[in-house]
C-alpha cells in the first residue's frame, strides 16, 4: 500500500504539468497582444524590405485548380487561369481563360462547339445566350497567346451561386470542379 502511494504521488505533479500546459495553449491566443493597427516603421536605408506574405486563409483555400490540372489544361488545351465569376447580379456567369498555345486553344473558340456550364448540385445546365444584334455572348476570334477570352452563360433564376463547383464543356474540352467566385 505504501508503494502505491509513492507511485501515485509521482504521477500527480506530471499530470498537473500536462493539464497546466494544455490550459496555457488554449488560453495563449488571448494572452498575446493584439496586432498593432499602425503601420510599421520604414526599414533602414540599405535594408531589404520584407516580402509581403499572403494571409493564411487565402494561402490554403481550395478555390484554385490543382497543379496537375493546371499542367493538363496548359499541355493539352493550351489554356490556363480558368475562372468562373458570378456577374450582373447573378443573371450571368462568366467563364474566362488565358491562351498559352493558340493552336491547342483553337478548339475553345470554335463557333461550331456549343459551350455549356453544368452545376450538378443545383441540377442545371447553362448555355451561352444569343442576342439579336450582337450574337452569342462569347469570343470566337482566332486565339492569340497571352490574351484572355471569355464567354457568358445565362443564369436566369440564379440557380448557380458563388461557392458552387461547376463544370464547363466546350466541344471535347471539359473543365471540372471550377469554383464560382
Amino acid at each position: 500500500m505504501a508503494r502505491e502511494n509513492k507511485v501515485s504521488s509521482k504521477k500527480t505533479p506530471l499530470l498537473a504539468g500536462v493539464l497546466a500546459s494544455s490550459l496555457f495553449v488554449l488560453v495563449a491566443p488571448e494572452i498575446l497582444p493584439a496586432q498593432n493597427s499602425q503601420p510599421a516603421a520604414p526599414p533602414a536605408q540599405g535594408a531589404a524590405t520584407p516580402k509581403p506574405v499572403a494571409p493564411v486563409s487565402k494561402m490554403y483555400m481550395s478555390d484554385r485548380v490543382s497543379m496537375r490540372a493546371h499542367m493538363y489544361y496548359q499541355g493539352v488545351w493550351g489554356v490556363d487561369e480558368l475562372k468562373v465569376k458570378y456577374t450582373e447580379s447573378g443573371e450571368m456567369v462568366r467563364f474566362s481563360y488565358r491562351v498559352v498555345d493558340p493552336v491547342k486553344a483553337a478548339a475553345l473558340n470554335d463557333k461550331a462547339a456549343e459551350p455549356s456550364l453544368m452545376d450538378l448540385q443545383a441540377g442545371v445546365k447553362l448555355v451561352v445566350p444569343e442576342m439579336e444584334k450582337i450574337g452569342k455572348l462569347r469570343q470566337t476570334s482566332t486565339p492569340i497567346a497571352g490574351r484572355s477570352y471569355w464567354m457568358a452563360f445565362s443564369n436566369s433564376g440564379r440557380r448557380v451561386r458563388p461557392g458552387d463547383r461547376v463544370s464547363v464543356e466546350i466541344g471535347h474540352f471539359r473543365a471540372d470542379g471550377l469554383l464560382v467566385e
